[in-house]
């Protein structure tokens, strides 16, 4: 496993990306959800051998981004629409919040749900590479969904919803046969994340041919691991 995670584009216009990313994000209603503890929560990752983290709504890219220096950041902001499925930075005025906050990449909802007014997928990439000038991941849940991304000019993909959405819900993440498929028929570099629960699934999601896996619950998910256990220790 690399131990470094670039954003930097190569001669051949592609996006090198490798190594552990910590998705560093807390429940809206958890005392974790203070600007302050997410961004001590990245800094104990980076300090740890983090190649970048994942960071939700711009108060809480901007309070990262003040304290990592230049360690990247994949930038996102979860917003529920009424009658849109789609929830992670759905329209391009949320990606410009998260860009101006100091994002180096954006995440973006790139399933094939439907999706707000003038915010089709090309429509929604293109003007985050014109007017924002980084790059985008684009969240899936299918191959289909990668491949549609891909075309729309995606930098990388990866498996974020993969079992959360109608067509996956019978599936539970990882999805490690969906990034074989990806990493076969895709030229973008893959990212395996959701439902990494060990090292050693991280390191097979890597063998598999993932250029980076994405690390969260299992890392900084306090309030979800507390639950878990209480749920098995007191099912009543």
């Amino acid at each position: 496993m690399s131990g470094h995670f670039s954003v930097a584009m190569t001669k051949d216009g592609k996006t090198k990306i490798s190594g552990l990313i910590v998705s560093c994000q807390a429940p809206v209603d958890s005392p974790l959800y203070d600007p302050t503890i997410i961004a001590a929560m990245a800094i104990a990752a980076i300090n740890r051998g983090a190649s970048g983290v994942r960071i939700d709504t711009p108060a809480h890219v901007a309070a990262v981004r003040d304290r990592i220096g230049q360690y990247p950041i994949i930038g996102l902001w979860k917003q529920t629409l009424p009658d849109y499925e789609i929830y992670i930075t759905p329209r391009f005025a949320d990606a410009e919040a998260i860009a101006r906050a100091g994002a180096d990449m954006i995440a973006i909802d790139a399933t094939d749900r439907n999706r707000p007014p003038g915010e089709s997928l090309h429509s929604l990439i293109t003007n985050i590479h014109d007017r924002l000038g980084t790059g985008v991941m684009a969240d899936v849940d299918t191959l289909a969904a990668a491949i549609a991304a891909e075309k729309a000019g995606a930098d990388f993909v990866g498996t974020t919803l993969y079992g959360y959405t109608r067509s996956t819900l019978n599936q539970s993440p990882p999805g490690f046969d969906l990034v074989a498929q990806m990493v076969k028929s895709l030229q973008i570099p893959v990212i395996c994340e959701g439902g990494i629960s060990s090292p050693a699934m991280a390191k097979q999601a890597l063998e598999i041919g993932a250029a980076a896996v994405v690390v969260g619950t299992d890392i900084t998910g306090i309030d979800l691991k507390v639950q878990a256990y209480q749920a098995a220790i007191d099912p009543g």
